[in-house]
């Protein structure tokens, strides 16, 4: 059974099967009355539930103890299916939804598709605004998933969609979980650290002390003159005063300089960016009751990656790891899918030499062993990993061709489908993932200067800039695919009361009481082998090991 679960403007909730049931409907319900509703049904029949938008309606319910099993999130699966059709740029929204479902013109108010990495995205329409007089969000969305089910059949793989769609709805629905139950984050901890590398807490707008004693010192290294250590252009012209032609203040161009301001300087900049992102003022407005609560998006980033929303959820500093601590009697589970692009790689092409490499633990030694017909030694293994991270990106710097040029040799299946991938767009092609996730299109700017009445090596370049972002597309949206279905089947297995706590890219965090550490880790290492025959089928050769560790605090985990 199917039930819609609707957000209305008002704050209040219709709850109603997809089916007619005799006294099943319920609209105008408050976020508490649909709760308790909600947990009966969900005991009861165990449905499918149905959210215009997880990210919206699901929240105030988890806030009254509200845990679904399985859900479909009509947003998410528009997109997808937009993208798939090579209509990114229009709105996911249930308004224009249900217009294209029904034939009317697109409603005023539309939102944006995915945004690109460090980029805030926009919710969809909040409000379900736009749709028609008369038209309730549970009628809107009854008619857009009969509308979505038929676009999903009429697809060249319709099961591979269906997996991916069910992947993405559980991932909201753990992503929504993650933010309420929150990363146990000791606030006392961070405090202390923060004081230990810059210093007491000064008033908004000031340095602290470790950053106006670094800031000293590089004006002295300039000969006393003052220098602005947050303003790039300021150190540009001192360096340039100095003799040292360098056009840009990022840390890596500073790194490669000889002069007495470069070490004060990147020491700065490394500091300040811990004081700007995740400092006292960072402290105060996202940790409570020792929880870090961030804010997810899942699919934030157009090859299925996820993004946040405020708090830099995704980008916790290694020095912070010391800040992020089990409660009493409980641990933290943290695991890891180790090298998962390469991996991909070597189950999307059916390359069965990168299959048979896969089957080691670390996969860039075994490469390497492979690539150069020898035991690894010396800097093999990184040699090895510029090969495998340039086919991956299109890297062809320095050695890197040469390296290209072997691993082709010694895995020609695996590099000829990336360099498949990057031709497709450099021709203005769309290229997509294992599950259908669908590379967007390029831009008429893009067009216009590759049609032949241009510059030939303008022309040239930024085709080969869309290709290497396609040929990384297949491989990183692809990840995504696995690492969503990881998901679903992980948050299914856990036991109660053992919940994820944070997920980026490729790793997890969950925390459990002590006593089902063993228990949580034996069901990740199944999750991964059931998410590889879901996604690759169950012929798959390809190993996708989980190592796992269980400590108390995150900066203890290898």
């Amino acid at each position: 059974m199917r039930i819609i679960v609707a957000r209305q403007p008002d704050g209040g909730y219709l709850v109603r099967p997809s089916t007619p049931i005799p006294g099943a409907r319920k609209d105008g319900l408050h976020a508490a009355e649909a709760a308790a509703l909600i947990r009966r049904w969900e005991r009861e029949h165990e449905p499918r539930w149905v959210f215009p938008s997880v990210g919206h309606d699901y929240p105030p319910l988890v806030a009254d103890g509200v845990r679904i099993g399985r859900c479909i999130d009509l947003a998410l699966t528009e997109y997808l299916l937009l993208a798939h059709a090579g209509r990114h740029g229009e709105s996911r929204s249930l308004s224009s939804a249900y217009a294209r479902a029904k034939g009317l013109p697109p409603p005023l108010a539309a939102d944006s598709g995915p945004a690109d990495d460090g980029d805030e995205p926009t919710l969809f329409d909040l409000h379900h605004s736009g749709l028609p007089p008369g038209v309730d969000p549970g009628e809107a969305a009854e008619v857009v998933l009969l509308d979505q089910e038929q676009r999903i059949r009429d697809l060249p793989h319709p099961d591979r969609m269906r997996l991916l769609v069910a992947a993405e709805a559980a991932s909201a629905l753990a992503a929504v979980e993650m933010s309420a139950d929150g990363l146990p984050w000791r606030a006392d901890v961070h405090r202390r650290l923060l004081t230990d590398l810059l210093g007491p807490r000064v008033p908004s707008g000031q340095r602290p002390r470790r950053l106006a004693e670094l800031t000293e010192r590089v004006a002295s290294a300039f000969g006393g003159r003052p220098v602005n250590p947050d303003a790039p252009g300021s150190i540009v012209r001192a360096l340039r005063r100095d003799g040292v032609e360098v056009t840009s203040a990022r840390a890596h161009a500073l790194r490669r300089i000889d002069h007495p301001a470069i070490a004060p300087l990147l020491e700065y900049k490394e500091l300040a960016r811990l004081h700007s992102a995740h400092g006292w003022s960072w402290l105060d407005q996202w940790v409570r009751d020792d929880r870090f609560r961030g804010v997810y998006v899942v699919g934030g980033v157009v090859s299925g990656r996820w993004a946040s929303r405020g708090g830099a959820a995704l980008q916790i500093p290694k020095v912070l790891r010391e800040c992020v601590r089990a409660d009493e009697g409980w641990t933290l589970v943290v695991a890891d899918a180790a090298q998962l692009e390469p991996r991909v790689l070597a189950a999307l092409s059916g390359d069965r030499r990168l299959a048979e490499v896969s089957a080691s633990a670390d996969l860039y030694a075994s490469l390497a062993s492979t690539m150069f017909g020898r035991t690894p030694r010396g800097d093999d293994r990184d040699r090895a990993k510029i090969a495998m991270l340039s086919a991956m990106y299109g890297g062809v710097a320095g050695e890197a061709a040469s390296l290209l040029a072997l691993l082709r040799r010694r895995f020609p299946h695996a590099v000829s489908y990336v360099e498949h991938a990057a031709l497709q767009g450099e021709r203005g092609g769309t290229v997509r993932s294992r599950l259908g996730r669908t590379s967007p299109l390029p831009s008429e700017e893009w067009r216009t200067l590759t049609g032949g009445n241009g510059d030939e090596e303008t022309a040239r370049r930024v085709a080969r800039d869309w290709g290497r972002f396609t040929r990384n597309f297949v491989v990183q949206a692809s990840a995504a695919d696995w690492t969503a279905v990881f998901l679903a089947m992980l948050r299914r297995r856990l036991p109660a009361p053992a919940h994820l706590v944070f997920f980026q890219h490729d790793e997890v965090l969950v925390h459990c009481p002590a006593e089902l550490a063993d228990r949580v880790t034996t069901e990740l290492a199944g999750a991964a082998i059931e998410t590889t025959t879901l996604v690759f089928g169950p012929s798959c050769p390809v190993r996708f090991p989980m190592p796992t560790t269980a400590v108390e605090v995150y900066a203890d985990a290898p």
